[in-house]
């Protein structure tokens, strides 16, 4: 049996199906992990499959190039995901309407706050001047 489980290792890790199996296996754990958390927001399944791929990556000295050459298939997917997600939000186009004073206060304290935060994490980390203007928005 070991020699079998070893047989596979040694094919996915020499091909980019890899990547594409990392990825959905943990993404698959990630979502029985936020399911046990009862949804709450901080058990999201994509943050918790990165968290545990990135030390994954990280342990075995897999470049990115490498893993994302398998991953990409996930990659490709969800440029129509998210054009899909454009049929439920039009159903809801009267009710956007009538709630678009909150959104835009949501949006606009969203945005201050990821250019904020962008910012001040590079400058924490001493990003050069021109990465942090690459940062900001320009006008």
């Amino acid at each position: 049996m070991n020699e079998r489980i070893s047989e596979i290792w040694v094919y996915l890790a020499a091909s980019p199906l890899l990547g594409l199996t990392v990825t959905l296996l943990a993404y698959l754990a990630a979502v029985r992990i936020g399911r046990r958390c009862g949804g709450h927001p901080l058990a999201n399944p994509v943050l918790i499959a990165i968290a545990m791929l990135v030390p994954l990556l990280l342990l075995t000295g897999t470049p990115y190039r490498v893993y994302f050459d398998g991953a990409q298939f996930v990659h490709f997917l969800l440029g129509p995901a998210t054009v899909a997600l454009a049929i439920p939000l039009y159903a809801q186009l009267r009710r956007l309407v009538r709630l678009a004073g909150p959104l835009l206060v949501a949006l606009l304290a969203g945005s201050l706050t990821a250019v904020l935060t962008a910012v001040l994490i590079g400058k924490l980390l001493g990003a050069s001047d021109a990465t942090l203007l690459s940062l900001a928005p320009n006008r």
